[in-house]
């Protein structure tokens, strides 16, 4: 057999994994992922279909498997086990825990369908492979929380909470939410909050309370990524001039806290932020490197920087 007909093999069988997968796979979507032309997933469509794969559509509108249809257990290749162990790995520390116990049951069913020699793999590899995590997980309130959480965006119905906020008051919101996220060891949801009308940030483990409600959603929302980098639209410029060797210890933090320009001087680096949180956020981050930086503007942040310096020299007499 060729190299032309391998290649076409494991293209025809992945289309049959796609399509295994999803609801509905367009034959566009299929010609940019195996960057062959529309016309040739057409001929690898019909391959399919005239080996007895019922797929139900038509060039143009997207396939998909009919209704109830049932095949066999796909095969892993000995490199997606690897990828598989490690995958535990990860999501046994990092994971959410109300959804660590259905991706141990997921894995459990994986597992099932492998071949004797991989399970032989999986038991000698997977205590050789570990992930050191240095912060302690939080734990959160309610069980199954974040199931709830993806549920309504899956179904588009409103949600109500119960929420602590960071100085403990307890208030309840009508939220719509738009995705979820994990960032510095929390997760958290991005929502449109019917109270404030506004999108706001919830913290996952100071939810109380949590029910999916039957209203739907009033709006339409675009990708979580949207509405993280717009936020409410109140945000002021902040200038600092930052010494050249801390820069190393911002590489991930400085995005987060709005970082839009970054230019290197003989002085040191001029990085130019815009922010909504000139109140505690950006300054209580600042404090962590103040020794090493410069504010360039505005002043109101020189003078809540040196009343947060006052609070905490006070605290500490």
């Amino acid at each position: 057999m060729n190299d032309h007909y391998l290649k076409k093999l494991d293209r025809v069988t992945a289309i049959l994994t796609q399509l295994q997968s999803k609801p509905v796979v367009k034959a566009q979507d299929l010609a940019k992922k195996f960057e062959v032309s529309v016309r040739t997933i057409y001929r690898d469509v019909k391959t399919l279909e005239n080996a007895g794969i019922p797929i139900v559509g038509e060039a143009g509108s997207g396939y998909s498997l009919m209704d109830g249809y049932k095949l066999p257990p796909v095969m892993f290749t000995k490199e997606e086990v690897l990828s598989f162990i490690t995958a535990e790995k990860l999501m046994q520390k990092f994971s959410h825990q109300s959804m660590g116990k259905h991706y141990q049951t997921a894995m459990e069913k994986v597992r099932s369908v492998l071949k004797y020699s991989d399970k032989n793999l999986i038991q000698n590899i997977e205590k050789q492979i570990d992930i050191f995590q240095h912060q302690g997980k939080t734990e959160d309130t309610l069980k199954d929380v974040l199931p709830t959480i993806l549920e309504s965006i899956a179904e588009k119905l409103q949600l109500t909470i119960e929420y602590r906020t960071v100085d403990d008051k307890i208030s309840t919101r009508t939220i719509e939410a738009v995705g979820v996220f994990f960032e510095f060891n929390f997760w958290y949801i991005m929502a449109f909050c019917t109270l404030r009308n506004d999108f706001r940030q919830f913290r996952v483990d100071r939810i109380l309370k949590i029910f999916k409600t039957q209203n739907p959603y009033l709006q339409e929302y675009g990708q979580i990524n949207d509405y993280r980098k717009n936020g409410n639209g109140n945000k002021i410029t902040v200038k600092l001039l930052v010494d050249k060797k801390i820069m190393g210890h911002l590489v991930n933090s400085k995005i987060y806290y709005g970082l839009i320009e970054e230019v290197e001087t003989e002085n040191g680096v001029e990085l130019t932020f815009e922010t909504e949180w000139l109140k505690d956020g950006f300054p209580r981050w600042l404090i962590t490197f103040a020794d090493y930086a410069t504010i360039l503007e505005p002043e109101s942040l020189k003078d809540r920087l040196k009343d947060l310096l006052k609070d905490i020299s006070d605290k500490h007499q």
